[in-house]
């Protein structure tokens, strides 16, 4: 009986439809049936027709347009983005990159060919687990622990947007790890972006939780802009960028053995500190302008189909440019515990109690010109010379403040900061650099930077390198070398705070490195070689068995071979990506980085319900053990202290991740083998690393 009545109601929908469809005026009619309608419809003897204005007129244009564009559907390909650095040479732009690929892997800690080591999770101070010394010279603090949490105005991108862009981010796990993150940007004129970054990142931790003061709270934000003039001759970037970072330095967990024994509590979150309300506090706020103008003949070649101005890359014969940066940032450590625990060394002003800050003023002037001498037809850069010759005036300013405790004249304990250093200086750095592009297959460049008068007079890098490239399938080879010498930072040679005080004369670090890059994208395969030769090695370290991090300077040589491969394969929807690390060195007790590192991801890709596309898989990242560091709080330094070498296993993540429309989200389990072959895991002496946990992300992407 109720088959019977699902067919009769589909009958009489069937019946009425020919009805409903009557009531609307089918525009395939085209006025022939006109005749066939009721006479009230159809009669028009006495209707008359209103003559428009031609104001009248031109607004049922602009209507009719309007709701024309309407129909369009907005994409990325009406988004270009750009950089800095890709600017150097010529104004060029990007399409967005808005696939998967390492979408789950947002935290910077864990990024496959970057690993780092931390305190235990995100926010929290850490440093480079493989070998990767710094090529800058020039004045340096010295302090880097937090670095990875800094919005820099290299980080920004610029961008040309036909329509209002706006990207939300959300990664959470719970209280334990919190990130947001917003990017808005339009363009005001079609040769002028405006636009927005900021970022937000909360996190409680895994352990010890039930203190407020132990909460990693940062905030990032930036406005940015790029003009560029209607004759592409001129640009201007500018950007205003504040980091205010707050991160716990709680001296780790009082309990060293919860790994290997029973735990003395039920609950991880309860257990204690060594520092619950001791934090330090990065702040930094800049202002920064770029402008750079096209002086002679401009050429330009298109980088894709169509007409469209966005797919030229504008190739300029002579460049002047100038570049103004300031940046204000102060370090600021604020012990409010009584160090029951014994977790500092000495103390060499208040007792129990500590305010160390250091503030520090920058002013740069950089001018630069660029000659280009290239072949007369641009469709594509061959025989191209370039010559950039520059200056850089730097202008530093510090003062370092220690909270100290007198007693008055009534007999009353008084608390005031006392300025313990404060100096001004300039740097003068000369720049050039040569390049000349044979053809698409070769290229050559040459750079020079040398302090030539101030403070860190005799500092220097110089760089040099060889591209050589076959067809698609036989990839290219990029040969580089480079030769370094840089001041020892301020943290080495003059500090003074409440538990440590420097003052030192060290020679300069000398880096001398060649690498060997092979890369072949139509194979996935891309393999460097790299030498480091270190002369004068800086670094912390402290007694035997002891907590009195400070810094020395090794006296003998360092030899290191570091080995990168990474290479992925795909057999029809399955993924395989990898990338391993070998590095060996003479002195590994002292660089104390591991010899073996690897990543893995193995996923497998699929179309479901024919909109969401889908990856499935799991992400494994091991490296051998090896002596791990320790770290100096108050002093926000790693150091090598007791020669302590933990056991170390596979870490393995678990995820599904899928594109829906202009959504990308994904599930994973981090940390999900914890348990089957250890409790737990450190990369820092005495500091547990997080647990599983189960996170979600998200990013949404708006083109209106």
């Amino acid at each position: 009986m109720a088959d019977k009545l699902k067919y009769i109601l589909l009958l009489l929908i069937c019946l009425s439809a020919p009805a409903a469809f009557a009531q609307f005026n089918s525009p395939y009619n085209n006025g022939q049936n006109q005749q066939q309608r009721p006479a009230n419809f159809a009669d028009t003897a006495h209707s008359t027709t209103k003559q428009l204005s031609a104001d009248q007129e031109l607004d049922t244009i602009r209507n009719r347009e309007e709701r024309s564009r309407d129909s369009v559907i907005f994409t990325s390909k009406f988004i270009k983005v750009t950089n800095e650095r890709l600017l150097r040479d010529s104004t060029q732009v990007f399409p967005l990159d808005t696939g998967l690929t390492n979408f789950e892997n947002y935290s910077p800690l864990y990024q496959p060919g970057n690993p780092k080591i931390s305190l235990g999770h995100l926010g929290l101070d850490a440093r480079d687990l493989l070998f990767s010394p710094p090529k800058t010279i020039g004045f340096d603090v010295g302090l880097h622990t937090l670095d990875l949490y800094l919005l820099q105005p290299e980080d920004l991108n610029y961008y040309k947007a036909r329509v209002p862009y706006t990207v939300l981010s959300l990664v959470t796990g719970g209280t334990k790890e919190q990130v947001f993150k917003v990017i808005h940007t339009q363009n005001i004129k079609p040769n002028w972006n405006v636009g927005f970054n900021l970022d937000f990142l909360g996190s409680r931790g895994y352990y010890s939780t039930t203190v407020i003061g132990q909460n990693v709270s940062n905030i990032n934000a930036a406005l940015f802009t790029w003009y560029e003039s209607p004759n592409k001759r001129y640009n201007l970037l500018a950007n205003a960028i504040l980091n205010n970072l707050k991160t716990p330095e709680t001296a780790s967990i009082s309990d060293n053995s919860i790994f290997t024994s029973p735990p003395a509590y039920l609950d991880k979150t309860n257990l204690p500190v060594r520092l619950p309300n001791t934090y330090e506090n990065w702040k930094q706020t800049g202002f920064y302008i770029k402008q750079f103008y096209y002086v002679g003949h401009i050429d330009s070649t298109k980088k894709g189909r169509g007409n469209s101005s966005d797919s030229s890359k504008i190739l300029p014969t002579q460049r002047v440019a100038y570049t103004f940066n300031y940046t204000k940032r102060s370090y600021d450590f604020l012990q409010n515990d009584a160090d029951t625990a014994s977790v500092f060394p000495d103390y060499n002003y208040s007792s129990n109690r500590s305010r160390d800050s250091l503030s520090v003023t920058h002013f740069q002037n950089d001018f630069s010109y660029s000659f280009y001498l290239r072949s007369k037809k641009a469709k594509s850069v061959k025989n191209e010379i370039k010559l950039d010759v520059g200056l850089t005036q730097d202008i530093y300013s510090y003062t370092q403040y220690v909270s100290d405790s007198t007693i008055n004249q009534f007999g009353a304990k008084v608390v005031h900061a006392d300025k313990m250093q404060s100096n001004s200086f300039q740097d003068i750095t000369l720049k050039g650099r040569l390049s000349y592009r044979f053809s698409d297959k070769a290229a050559f460049e040459a750079n020079v930077n040398q302090i030539a008068q101030g403070r860190d007079f005799g500092d220097f890098l110089y760089d040099f390198k060889l591209m050589l490239a076959g067809g698609n399938k036989a990839g290219k080879i990029i040969l580089d070398a480079y030769t370094q010498s840089s001041a020892p930072p301020l943290v080495y040679t003059d500090w003074i705070s409440n538990h440590y005080i420097f003052h030192n004369k060290f020679s300069n670090q000398k880096t001398n490195s060649a690498s060997f890059n092979y890369i072949n994208n139509a194979l996935q395969v891309d393999l460097k070689a790299e030498y480091f030769l270190i002369s004068d090695y800086l670094y912390f370290t402290a007694s035997p068995g002891g907590i009195d991090a400070h810094p020395t300077q090794l006296s003998s040589d360092i030899n290191l071979l570091k080995l990168t491969l990474t290479k992925n394969l795909a057999w029809r929807r399955w993924h395989f990506d990898n990338t391993v690390v070998y590095q060996k060195t003479d002195y590994q007790n002292t660089l104390r980085t591991p010899e073996l590192y690897t990543y893995t991801s193995l996923y497998y890709n699929k179309l479901l319900f024919s909109v969401l596309n889908t990856s499935i898989g799991t992400d494994v990242r091991y490296n051998t053990p090896y002596v791990a560091p320790s770290y100096a709080v108050g002093l926000g330094e790693f150091y090598n202290g007791p020669d302590i070498t933990f056991s170390s296993y596979p870490k393995a993540t678990v995820f599904i991740k899928a594109t829906l429309y202009r959504t990308n989200l994904f599930v994973m389990y981090d940390y999900a083998n914890q348990g089957l072959f250890q409790k737990g895991f450190y990369t820092v002496n005495r500091y547990p690393m997080e647990d599983a946990q189960l996170k979600f992300g998200v990013s949404w992407t708006f083109f209106n």
